[in-house]
């Protein structure tokens, strides 16, 4: 009898997008690109931070999870956690947070937190490429 292993990644996706209100200008926006296994409920890739603030860029990794809801226009929440660093010549590392309430587009209503900012119930956008 011959066994067929499921590969880890079959079904995985990358999605990029946006948490923030891109209309309020210098208001802190999140952009994340990240791979998608539904199946293994895991999400992980790159976020970058940016505000209009001096030394206010981060990036980092995140890793998180993935669940689908069955709940009205909210199809899936997602969670994810890492760490950024300055963009500035800087040995810091701050914690990062966010949550995402979405679609199965990527569109919905999201958060995130680091250092002393924290942002709550702003658009996720979905962004093509």
């Amino acid at each position: 009898m011959m066994t067929t292993a499921t590969s880890p990644i079959i079904g995985a996706y990358l999605v990029k997008g946006t948490i923030g209100n891109t209309q309020l200008v210098g208001a802190p926006l999140v952009t994340y690109a990240l791979v998608v296994v539904p199946g293994q409920h895991h999400v992980s890739g790159h976020v970058n931070v940016t505000q209009a603030t001096e030394n206010g860029n981060y990036s980092g990794n995140v890793t998180g999870k993935i669940f689908a809801t069955g709940y009205g226009n909210v199809t899936q929440v997602v969670s994810l956690h890492g760490l950024i660093h300055p963009d500035a010549p800087m040995p810091l590392e701050i914690p990062f947070e966010a949550h995402l309430a979405v679609n199965g587009e990527w569109v919905g209503t999201g958060g995130f937190s680091y250092g002393n900012v924290h942002v709550e119930h702003v658009p996720v956008k979905h962004l093509a490429g």
